[in-house]
C-alpha cells in the first residue's frame, strides 16, 4: 500500500466527516472546532460523504484494474450511488445532482452550469499514478465533462504531485498557469475574498487558501469547513492535499480515532 496514497485519503476522509454536519451553513454562523456529529445530515460523528466514496471506489478501480480504465470507475461510481458500495453503513446521502444525473445517464455533463465540484472531490487518486493530463480529464468526464472542471482537475492533480516531489504550496502558486488567474496570488486575498459553494472553481480556490495561510492539517481543515456553505468538499478538496503535506501523523490522532468506515478505506487502497 502507497503510504502517501494513505495519508491522503484519510486526510479526505477526517476532513469531510468534519464538514458534514455544517453543510448548507452559512459563514459565520458557526465554529468547528472538533469532530462532532448530526447536524445538517444527522449522520453519526465521524461519518463522511460522497467525496471519500467517490474517492474510494476511483481507488478501487486503479487498484482492480492497474490502470486508469473509465468504464470501470463509471461501474464503481453506480454501484456506489445504486447499491451503496464504499458508503458507511451502505447509506448513501449528499449526492450532486451533476453526479446523480451522469451517472444514471451514463455520460458525464458538460453544460457550463454543471461545474460543480463533483469530479474534483474524487480526483486525488490520480496523482499517485502515471495518468496523463488528458487520463484526468477523462476521469472528471464521468461526470463533469466540461473544460472548466476538466481542467480545475488537471491543476489539482499537478499540484499534488507538485507536493508529492517536495515542493512547498508557497512556491507552487505563483508558478501556475492561467485560466484560473486567482490561484497564483491566493494566499493574499482576504476571507471575505474566498468563496466556498458548489462551484468548481470556487472549491479549488478556497482549498489552496486554506493551505497557503495555515501551517498545519488542524488549521487547513478546520478554517475549510469554517468557511460554510459546502462545507464537507471544500475540507476534503483541502484535506487531501494537507494529508500529502503534513503526513498521516499529521492529523489529530483523536479525529482518526472518531472516523468511522476505516476498514472501507483500507480495502480501497492500492
Amino acid at each position: 500500500m502507497n503510504e502517501r496514497l494513505k495519508a491522503a485519503v484519510y486526510g479526505l476522509a477526517v476532513a469531510d466527516a468534519l464538514g458534514v454536519p455544517y453543510e448548507f451553513r452559512e459563514r459565520n454562523s458557526f465554529h468547528a472546532e472538533d469532530m462532532t456529529g448530526y447536524g445538517s445530515h444527522m449522520q453519526p460523528v465521524g461519518t463522511w460523504s460522497d467525496d471519500t466514496s467517490m474517492t474510494l471506489a476511483a481507488c478501487a478501480s486503479i487498484r482492480d484494474c492497474g490502470r486508469i480504465d473509465t468504464d470501470d470507475m463509471l461501474k464503481k461510481f453506480r454501484a456506489w450511488a445504486f447499491h451503496g458500495d464504499y458508503a458507511i453503513d451502505g447509506r448513501v446521502f449528499d449526492i450532486g445532482g451533476t453526479t446523480y444525473t451522469a451517472l444514471c445517464e451514463g455520460r458525464g455533463l458538460d453544460a457550463e452550469s454543471s461545474n460543480g465540484n463533483g469530479s474534483l472531490m474524487r480526483i486525488i487518486p490520480l496523482a499517485f499514478t502515471d495518468a496523463s493530463d488528458a487520463e484526468t480529464e477523462a476521469v472528471s468526464a464521468v461526470t463533469h465533462a466540461h473544460s472548466i472542471s476538466r481542467t480545475a482537475c488537471v491543476i489539482y492533480v499537478r499540484i499534488a504531485r507538485e507536493l508529492l516531489s517536495g515542493r512547498a504550496i508557497a512556491d507552487i502558486l505563483p508558478q501556475l498557469d492561467p485560466p484560473f488567474d486567482r490561484l497564483a496570488n491566493i494566499s493574499a486575498l482576504h476571507e471575505d475574498e474566498i468563496r466556498s459553494g458548489g462551484y468548481v472553481v470556487s472549491t479549488l480556490e478556497a482549498s489552496l487558501w486554506c493551505l497557503a495561510t495555515t501551517d498545519c492539517y488542524r488549521d487547513a481543515v478546520l478554517r475549510a469547513v469554517d468557511l460554510g456553505s459546502d462545507t464537507d468538499t471544500t475540507a476534503a478538496v483541502t484535506g487531501a492535499l494537507a494529508g500529502i503535506i503534513y503526513g498521516l501523523e499529521g492529523i489529530p490522532v483523536e479525529w482518526l480515532d472518531k472516523l468511522r468506515g476505516k476498514d472501507i478505506i483500507d480495502s480501497c487502497l492500492f
